[in-house]
């Protein structure tokens, strides 16, 4: 038997329920399988740990987080729980950091033609994965302080060329498993970083003469993801650059509870919805849980455990064709634990 220990971080708003959520469809997966045992343990960290213990991510937790073969993570912050200086406590972007979990994965995927705002062909043609930098860019500058009396701020974007190539070799190593096609999304003609970025992009792509490679301005990347989304199959690109476009394409492919998405470094992985913690609806019922759930497929990717996820997959394509299976957000009624149960049934 193959036991495979994961540490569960529901954190806070919907966090909690859509991670019951998979969690209940990893237990089916469990149960299918000859030689597969899941043990989890929750740990706490979030915005409510911080109202508990004044942490919301506390050096313990996140060492024994490290003793997992994954960590599976709901959701974190809450609006009204913030530091001194204004920001919202975001410790998933802490243990990012402190995890160099330098691969921001975000599958995007359409898992019914009735989910998604395009109109025509494109419709049955959206599938594509986000590689974004994690750990510097923008993002770099973002536990800098400033005075509330600055004539101005700055805040500055870090791009090394270490950062630049790890997860520029991610990206073509994911395109030799996927379609063979790799897309550069930068601002290469206004900043220098941007610039340095693409010679970066240039070299790593003589190492892999068998991947084609295309360079697209965010800009315009943004425009041809809504008209052509068909013609991306890896994007990588630069951390905020990365986390608008995810949206972007969550909004595609039915919303933020449609979209998956994995953060992985050389030693660990965390996998967790993107969305947010929605505290408007947190325990109603109705937050949707298919993007933790196509997360948690991720995570039995990444262990090694390919079939697991594909069926996970599989189960969420199935139960989606029944035109009543619909979370609130998607146009329905079904609730959070009963869209659970329908991916069940068909796993």
């Amino acid at each position: 038997m193959s036991e495979l220990r994961i540490a569960l971080m529901p954190g806070d708003g919907i966090g909690p329920e859509v991670t019951a959520a998979a969690v209940h469809v990893l237990r089916a997966v469990e149960a299918h399988s000859d030689d597969l045992v899941l043990a989890f343990e929750t740990l706490s960290v979030g915005a409510g740990e911080f109202l508990e213990s004044g942490d919301p991510l506390s050096d313990a937790t996140l060492e024994r987080a490290k003793e997992y073969d994954a960590v599976l993570l709901g959701a974190m912050g809450l609006p009204d729980v913030r530091w001194p200086d204004g920001t919202e406590m975001t410790p998933q972007l802490d243990i990012r950091e402190r995890l160099d979990l330098y691969q921001g994965i975000r599958p995007v995927r359409l898992q019914h033609p009735d989910l998604t705002p395009l109109r025509g062909a494109e419709r049955a043609s959206v599938d594509l994965v986000i590689y974004r930098e994690n750990t510097e860019g923008l993002f770099w500058d973002r536990k800098g302080r400033y005075d509330p009396q600055a004539a101005y701020v700055d805040n500055a974007m870090r791009i090394s060329r270490r950062g630049a190539e790890r997860i520029m070799r991610a990206a073509f190593e994911a395109a030799g498993r996927r379609r063979g096609h790799v897309t550069l999304v930068d601002k290469a003609n206004v900043l220098p970083a941007m610039a340095f970025f693409r010679t970066v992009f240039d070299a790593v792509a003589e190492e892999y003469p068998e991947i084609e490679t295309s360079r697209v301005y965010v800009d315009a990347a943004a425009l041809y993801l809504v008209l052509e989304p068909q013609r991306f199959d890896v994007i990588v690109t630069e951390n905020m650059f990365g986390d608008i476009l995810s949206d972007l394409t969550a909004g595609i492919v039915g919303g933020m509870g449609m979209a998956p998405s994995a953060d992985i470094g050389d030693d660990y992985g965390v996998f967790q919805p993107a969305h947010g913690s929605a505290p408007d609806i947190a325990g109603r019922g109705i937050a949707n849980p298919i993007a933790t759930i196509l997360s948690a497929a991720m995570m039995m990717d990444w262990l090694g455990r390919e079939a697991e996820g594909d069926s996970v997959r599989t189960a969420v394509q199935l139960a989606l064709r029944d035109p009543s299976c619909r979370t609130p957000d998607l146009g329905g009624t079904t609730s959070c634990s009963e869209m659970a149960d329908a991916v069940v049934s068909q796993i």
